[in-house]
């Protein structure tokens, strides 16, 4: 066998993600059928797919190596257990607070938000630390300011750290996912979810 850590590591963390995803999903949403889709199904598909995709990738890299993992300066290790004491932190104070904050899933979404910052100092975790806080802002904005609002927030945050990317190539790309989603998701599959603000 020759392994590679870098696959492993990312498989191990990626399976991670699968199995909260699919326990936060079980938790709030009912399922329902491909027929009858519920507000969990699609995302219940997404994390099987991220599922599947960790296990091919730990499989693969079982024998794909030798790729060592490498060394994280002091910044990037207090930088990833900043962000977690951040996040735990963020979220247990907001679930404490009265009111709309600390409803559903928000404290744990801003918690998510700022860990994810915190986590993006170090410019080696910036892309990653972005693209996820990306993901959390979408999550968080969604129900409020509407689905194509919150693929725009959502782009615009996980193409901060591109020093390659344009702001019209940011725009193509934000009119793209927004008629993509509009396609699939609206006019296709029928998910009741709001595409505009409701203030």
């Amino acid at each position: 066998m020759r392994l590679n850590a870098k696959d492993l590591a990312g498989a191990i963390l990626l399976m991670g993600f699968a199995i909260v995803g699919f326990w936060i999903n079980a938790e709030d949403h009912a399922i329902g059928t491909a027929r009858r889709m519920g507000p969990g199904y699609m995302p219940m598909l997404a994390f099987g797919l991220l599922a599947a995709l960790a296990a091919l990738t730990f499989v693969l890299g079982l024998f794909n190596g030798p790729d060592p993992l490498e060394r994280w300066t002091q910044a990037e290790l207090l930088a990833v257990l900043g962000g977690v004491a951040v996040a735990i932190g963020v979220t247990w104070i907001l679930a404490l607070q009265p009111g709309i904050i600390s409803r559903n899933w928000y404290p744990l979404g801003l918690g998510l938000l700022a860990g994810c910052l915190v986590f993006s100092i170090p410019p080696r975790w910036r892309k990653l630390g972005l693209v996820i806080a990306g993901m959390v802002v979408f999550g968080l904005v969604l129900e409020i300011a509407g689905l194509f609002l919150a693929i725009a927030l959502c782009i615009a945050v996980a193409a901060l750290p591109d020093d390659t990317q344009t702001v019209k190539g940011t725009l193509a790309l934000i009119l793209f996912q927004i008629a993509l989603c509009w396609f699939v998701f609206i006019k296709e599959l029928d998910i009741r979810v709001p595409i505009w603000p409701q203030f």
